[in-house]
């Protein structure tokens, strides 16, 4: 079992930046490739990135890349997701996954979950 409890999402203006985190806890939490995703109103829960387990590789959603970094301490379980230039289409609830496989980009391929955060992007 692996637990995830994401945090940092809040209130932010257009052109600011967000840093999100995803503590991850239980015996194989290591283990896992983690991901980010997100989940707008109305619409489908739709992949961000994602990292394997060792930080060494990272993949993105194309229309994301450049704006947004993952990133993970292993040391301290601790996967991030670094924000930047945000838009008000950024807006969502942003959920933490876990995985065996970094590649995966669906979200019924993704074990387990947390909670979400949302991100309020104001224009």
């Amino acid at each position: 079992q692996v637990q995830l409890v994401e945090s940092g999402g809040g209130l932010v203006q257009t052109g600011g930046s967000l840093r999100l985190s995803c503590a991850a806890s239980g015996r194989t939490a290591r283990s896992y490739a983690m991901a980010w995703f997100r989940q707008a109103p109305g619409k489908e829960r739709e992949f961000v990135a994602a990292i394997s387990w060792s930080g060494g590789s990272t993949y993105y959603v194309d229309s994301l890349k450049g704006r947004f970094t993952i990133s993970r301490d292993n040391a301290k379980n601790t996967v991030h997701l670094q924000m930047r230039s945000l838009k008000p289409e950024d807006t969502a609830v942003y959920y933490c996954a876990a995985a065996l496989s970094p590649t995966r980009r669906l979200a019924v391929e993704y074990d387990y979950w947390g909670q979400g955060t949302q991100v309020t992007v104001s224009s």
